[in-house]
């Protein structure tokens, strides 16, 4: 009977790798780098190595691990085909099939903010709920859906892309995905720090901010803490911005809770509270008593999701 399982997380310069035993605790953690070189061609041999390594070390048969599941950075489908990971060099090819014949041992896939939903599920800021959506706020906005305890991948393995829906019809600066008026490009780190910089620049209203060489979204709201008007105005849109995406959001899946995650959520309770009084005000009557709650699992949270995959299985 299966006692172990596996959880990786594969990032642009590092993998993220967890030991957990099948009821959730995490045994071992540990990181290798991503080699991209090549067109990523070794990672996947590199992750089944580390594996194998920690099997021997901590004397696991294989017979004894349920298997291993794994976020990668790109939209993949249900069967575990990744459908091009631009930061690990990958084409589109079965990842899933590819990793359980290297490992010896089932293999789960699927896009990284959806497994970093899955972990906040199991055991992080979503723990005793099946129907969550998670917002990253990160250096971009990701997302992962959740429904009845399951990923919602989508046909593309686009589910959850919520950082590309168009909040603003009059965008003029185009965001990475090549379209324009994204929500990530106002609510990410980087689109509070272009927010910023364009109220800096476009008037001469005083600010603490003004003091600051290389503003950063933590900047931003340290300083509405602090009381400055400007910086506390930026962070009024942001949870408007960002409440706005969310009602919309929940009339489509209506979900039982939100969680928020990603750097940008260190800010605390100031982006609850900001983001849940505009999510209030405009979404659908039925849903406004939706929660909200922070992530917990920091950066291991796709960790956790990748072996709660295998489990959910």
């Amino acid at each position: 009977m299966a006692k172990y399982v596996f959880g990786v997380d594969i990032g642009g310069t590092t993998v993220k790798l967890g030991l957990f035993t099948v009821d959730g605790t995490l045994v071992d953690k540990w990181e290798i780098p991503t080699r991209v070189d090549e067109g990523g061609k070794y990672i996947l041999g590199d992750i089944s190595e580390s594996i194998d390594d920690k099997l021997a070390e901590k004397l696991i048969d294989k017979e004894e691990v349920a298997g291993v599941g794994m976020g990668v950075p790109g939209p993949v489908k249900e069967d575990g085909t990744v459908l091009r990971c631009v930061n690990l060099g990958w084409g589109v090819f079965n990842v899933a099939e590819e990793m359980s014949r290297l490992v010896g041992f089932p293999a789960k896939v699927g896009n990284d903010a959806n497994m970093a939903a899955l972990g906040e599920m199991w055991q992080g800021g979503g723990k005793g709920y099946k129907d969550i959506v998670m917002v990253t706020l990160g250096t971009g906005v990701g997302g992962g859906i959740i429904i009845g305890g399951k990923m919602l991948s989508g046909v593309n393995g686009a589910g959850g892309e919520i950082g590309h829906i168009r909040v603003n019809e009059d965008e003029t600066e185009t965001c990475g995905c090549g379209l324009k008026g994204c929500l990530e490009q106002y609510t990410s780190a980087t689109g509070i720090v272009r927010m910023a910089n364009i109220a800096i620049n476009n008037s001469d209203r005083p600010s603490s901010l003004r003091n600051v060489q290389y503003i950063s979204a933590k900047e931003v709201f340290d300083a509405a803490k602090n009381g400055d008007e400007l910086a506390a105005e930026l962070v009024e849109n942001h949870g408007k911005c960002l409440g706005t995406a969310l009602a919309q959001i929940a009339c489509v899946v209506d979900p039982e809770i939100f969680v928020i995650g990603g750097g940008v959520s260190k800010a605390g309770e100031i982006i609850i509270n900001t983001t849940e009084k505009y999510f209030k005000e405009y979404a659908f009557h039925a849903c406004r008593k939706t929660k909200f709650a922070l992530a917990t699992l920091g950066n291991d949270a796709g960790i956790y999701g990748g072996a709660c995959a295998v489990l959910e299985e």
